[in-house]
């Protein structure tokens, strides 16, 4: 289950939308999305939240023509998802766009390491925690990923966006920026 909604800040405060993302392939098409919320008025910031049961939360904000900005709170929970997987570009991600992340198979050992790669030491083999790296199984780090100070200059520093947990953090956001009301109206 998941919720999406619109937050457009207007010369009159904030309107809040509810939006379906059935019909949302990628970050550009949620990008139009955000601007035809705001087709009226010129160059004003929407907010798109997103937020996955209380797995995960990501904000993407859309400043009039410029690039959207992007932050999710824990990419890997994202990752697994299909409304996640529209805000993790591989920008964020660091891939390059023809990277589709699968095995070269001509690099593949018959023992099922890829060339270079060190077999697996006795730590690993014994389950160490510490010889465990951040990032699951798709290569995708668990945590915080993106811009965390997408929401600086609207009161919601970057430490404090980092604290938040997924579950209230959308309402904790709203409130801060004046629109928890509007926000609660969509809900």
């Amino acid at each position: 289950m998941y919720f999406a909604a619109l937050l457009a800040r207007t010369e009159d405060g904030w309107e809040a939308s509810d939006t379906e993302l059935d019909d949302v392939e990628t970050l550009s098409d949620l990008a139009d999305l955000a601007r035809e919320a705001t087709a009226d008025y010129d160059d004003d910031t929407v907010l798109v939240f997103i937020e996955q049961e209380d797995a995960w939360f990501g904000v993407v904000r859309v400043d009039g023509e410029e690039d959207p900005r992007i932050y999710v709170s824990d990419a890997a929970a994202a990752a697994r998802s299909s409304y996640g997987e529209i805000l993790l570009t591989d920008e964020m991600l660091g891939r390059t766009p023809d990277d589709d992340g699968a095995d070269d198979l001509d690099a593949l050992d018959l023992d099922g390491t890829e060339d270079g790669e060190p077999e697996a030491s006795d730590a690993d083999a014994a389950g160490d925690p510490e010889s465990d790296d951040d990032a699951g199984a798709s290569g995708v780090p668990a945590g915080p990923l993106g811009d965390s100070g997408i929401l600086a200059d609207l009161g919601v520093p970057e430490k404090d966006l980092l604290g938040l947990e997924s579950g209230d953090a959308l309402s904790e956001i709203a409130d801060i920026l004046g629109a928890a009301e509007v926000l609660e109206t969509v809900r």
